[in-house]
Parts: C-alpha cells; sequence; structure tokens
C-alpha cells in the first residue's frame, strides 16, 4: 500500500541508501536529496536494480535553501523527513572544525525552514552515540548525561539535536524522533549496496575490507593500551540492514501519531560490545581472509568504549537487531569484493 513520499537527505550514502531499501520495502516512497559529495551516482541505479521501483532524485545541496524549497515544492503528499546529510569523519571534523559545523548545522536549520513552510511536520535525525563522549556508565541509556564530545563531529550532532528541540518547543504540530547510531558495518546482502568510503576510509571495517582486497598495503589498529581486555577501544557494531529498519519504525511511529512526546530519543545498537582487535580475528574467520594490520598510536577523538542499552528501542519502536557480527563482516566483504572494478571519484 502506498503510503506517501519521504524526503532522505543524503540518500544515496552509506545509510541513507539501505533506508531508501527498506522504505520500498515499507510502502512508502523515497524522494532522495543529494549532492553526491560522499556518494556515488550509481547508488541509483543499484537501488532500482535492487527495488524495481523508479528512485525519485534531487540533485543538490541541503545549504542551498531555495533548492530545498524547490524540492519540497515540487513533490506532493510528503509523510516526513529522514536527515542523513551531514559530514561524519571525526578525525577530519578535528583538523578542519568549521567545515563540519557549517555543513552540518547549516543544513539542519534549513531543513526545519522548509518543513515548517510546507507543513511537513515529523522528522527523524541521523544522530549517534558521540553525543555521549566518554560515558561514566556502560551500556549507555537514553538518559545518560549528554557529556562534552571529543570531535566537532559529535559537537554538531549535539547542537543539531539542541536546535531541533527548540522548534519542537515553539512549534506544538512538529515531531522528531533522533536515533543515536551506535557503529554501522555491513552491506546489502544482494551485495548492490554497501558503504563505499571516498579516499581512505574513516571506519574500521571499510578499512579492512579495503586491506584484505589489496587495497591497502596494512590495516592500523589506533592505540593497544586503552583499558579493555585487549588494549583496543570497544564499540557496538550493528548491521546497516538492521539499523535502516530502525529509521522505518520510528517513522511509522510519528505517521500513525503513536509518540508519546513530541520529541523521542532512541539509540540504536545490538547491546554488545566487541573491540578491534575482536572485529578483526572475527572477519578472519568468516572470511577465511589474513589481515596484515598493525598498532598505531592513539586516534584525536576517540572514546575508549562504548556500547548500547537498546531496551527502550525495542520496546516503544518495536524493533530488534536480527544480524551477527559475523554476517555483517561477510556482507561487507562480498560488497568489497563486487566493487573492486568500480571507478569512483
Amino acid at each position: 500500500m502506498e503510503k506517501g513520499k519521504i524526503i532522505v537527505t543524503g540518500g544515496a550514502g552509506y545509510i541513507g541508501s539501505h533506508t531508501c531499501v527498506e522504505l520500498i520495502n515499507a510502502g512508502y516512497t523515497p524522494v532522495i536529496v543529494d549532492n553526491f559529495s560522499n556518494s556515488e551516482k550509481f547508488v541509483i541505479d543499484r537501488l532500482e536494480e535492487l527495488t524495481k521501483a523508479e528512485i525519485h532524485l534531487e540533485e543538490g545541496n541541503c545549504n542551498d535553501l531555495s533548492f530545498l524549497k524547490s524540492v519540497f515544492s515540487k513533490h506532493s503528499g510528503i509523510q516526513g523527513v529522514i536527515h542523513f546529510a551531514a559530514y561524519k569523519a571525526v578525525g577530519e571534523s578535528s583538523s578542519n572544525p568549521i567545515k563540519y559545523y557549517e555543513n552540518n548545522l547549516v543544513s539542519t536549520i534549513n531543513l526545519l525552514k522548509v518543513m515548517e513552510h510546507e507543513s511537513v511536520n515529523n522528522l527523524v535525525f541521523s544522530s549517534s552515540c558521540t553525543v555521549y563522549g566518554q560515558p561514566d556508565i556502560l551500556p549507555v541509556t537514553e538518559e545518560s548525561p549528554i557529556k562534552p564530545a571529543e570531535s566537532p563531529y559529535g559537537r554538531t550532532k549535539q547542537i543539531c539535536e539542541d536546535i531541533i528541540s527548540d522548534f519542537c518547543k515553539a512549534k506544538s504540530h512538529f515531531k522528531f524522533i533522533s536515533l543515536r547510531y551506535f557503529n554501522p558495518i555491513g552491506a546489502h546482502p544482494s551485495g548492490l549496496i554497501g558503504e563505499l568510503p571516498i579516499g581512505a576510509p574513516n571506519n574500521l571495517v571499510p578499512y579492512i575490507t579495503q586491506t584484505a582486497a589489496g587495497m591497502r598495503n596494512h590495516l592500523t589498529i589506533f592505540g593497544d593500551d586503552y583499558n579493555t581486555t585487549d588494549g583496543t577501544c570497544i564499540r557496538d557494531y550493528i548491521h546497516v540492514v538492521d539499523l535502516s529498519k530502525a529509521h522505518i519504525a520510528a517513522l511509522t511511529k510519528m505517521v500513525i501519531g503513536n509518540n508519546i512526546q513530541q520529541k523521542e530519543v532512541y539509540n540504536i545498537g545490538t547491546g554488545t560490545g566487541h573491540s578491534v582487535m575482536e572485529v578483526v580475528k572475527v572477519f578472519e574467520k568468516a572470511t577465511k581472509q589474513k589481515l596484515n594490520f598493525v598498532i598505531g598510536k592513539r586516534r584525536d577523538g576517540d572514546v575508549e568504549k562504548v556500547f548500547a542499552d537498546v531496551t527502550k528501542a525495542q520496546h516503544e519502536l518495536n524493533w530488534k537487531t536480527e544480524l551477527s557480527l559475523e554476517q555483517s563482516l561477510i556482507d561487507a566483504w562480498n560488497w568489497q569484493k563486487n566493487i573492486s572494478s568500480i571507478e569512483t571519484h
């Protein structure tokens, strides 16, 4: 059943593209808004091949207010927005903070302006567990304190949540769900879409798969002197398909009017932490690929360990993860093998 259109900013990106698949599976029509600064145009063709549906694409930048207005004016029946469009590299944000503040904040402010003008009142915001900083108590719940961010990227997510919260207070009909992701990994099991970093990867798993594929000489593990079992950082790694399905659950909750409050926040992870070294070992075992890795210095902005309490999302969104770390790494490796011949920018 046709459920209306959903604007998906950054919809050609890693998480955005997988979410578009799940939107179509759920009966929604995604309208992708993307300027391809961190994604590839062939993804649109892959989405059409995968879903057998026409993909609506509006190419442009969310920092361009007039462009964003034109997108909303062009499409009728918009039920809500999922806002992914943002720069997201922790390390780069530390070396170039102004780039991150300008892009991530202005795009969000512009989006709220246009949503208000067009009376579109449902927003799912792509947030991050980085808003918690280095937590005092694990696992992290939605009630955990928002501590000083470890990076400008994390700070932009905190500020955007604050901006949208203040907007909610002023606009009684506006509803907002913030999904605080832990660490998305993996790829669609079809092998047609997946994570495709431009340049050197900033995340662990694509660096692992590129090293296994011979594209990188070695994998650098940033620090082995943390206060963890094997000295490497611990994260909560969630399959991107499971993560994408959380967006559909959140969006549907708002569309059918089941919100408890105007603003709701959910941690989206597996509830289990795995160390960097553990991920390396699971990848080697699952794929039969031996990795060449070295131990490097700690990286600026990295939190020692963080993993989620996902009880609230399970109960209120009726959502839970289904795919294992091993399956995530197998899917990521299959995707890597499939894209080795693709030319990207």
